[in-house]
């Protein structure tokens, strides 16, 4: 399998491993999404501030969940974050 195909299988596979644990299995909502964030990317999510306002921020539908299309945009943005600190360094 190439790198992009794995790369697209472990989102898809993380997603789903958060998502439905409590309601909706395609969604994420405040709880699982500060699970994800602490876990997988070791994200402080103790701040409920902070969760609160990401969780509007990536709800684009306003449902107070985060489905897989919103949790998509997410991860891109972090990534593009990411890529620009690095390309500096």
């Amino acid at each position: 399998m190439s790198q992009l195909k794995t790369a697209m299988a472990i989102l898809i596979e993380v997603f789903h491993s958060y998502s439905g644990k409590e309601g909706d299995k395609y969604k994420l909502n405040k709880s699982e999404l500060k699970n994800l964030l602490e876990t997988e990317l070791e994200i402080d999510g103790g701040e409920r501030r902070e969760i609160k306002d990401m969780m509007r921020d990536l709800d684009a539908d306003g449902d107070g969940e985060v489905d897989f299309q919103e949790y998509v945009t997410m991860v891109a943005a972090m990534t593009m974050v990411f890529n620009e600190f690095f390309q500096k360094y």
